[in-house]
C-alpha cells in the first residue's frame, strides 16, 4: 500500500481512522470507494482521498456509509 505523501489536515476527526481500518481490512482505496458507491454514496476518488487526509469535512451520510461498509460501529471511526 502507498504511504501518505502529505500531512493530515484538521477538517474532520475520522480520516486517519478510516484509512487505518480500511488498510487493516486490506482494502484498496479504489475498491473501498466502489463499495461506498454501491451503498449509494456518490463520492469520487479525489474527494475520498481528501476525507482520509482530513483535508475536507465528512458529512453525516459519509460517516454512516463508511462505518456500514467497514462493518464497524460509527464510534469506532472516532477512536
Amino acid at each position: 500500500m502507498k504511504i501518505r505523501k502529505q500531512n493530515y489536515g484538521s477538517c474532520n476527526l475520522i480520516g486517519k481512522n478510516v484509512e487505518r481500518l480500511r488498510k487493516q481490512q486490506k482494502l484498496k482505496q479504489k475498491d473501498f470507494i466502489a463499495q461506498l458507491q454501491t451503498e449509494g454514496l456518490d463520492i469520487n476518488p479525489t474527494s475520498y482521498s481528501k476525507l482520509e487526509g482530513q483535508i475536507r469535512i465528512a458529512t453525516d451520510k459519509e460517516v454512516y456509509t463508511i462505518a456500514k461498509v467497514l462493518d464497524v460501529p460509527i464510534e469506532k471511526l472516532f477512536d
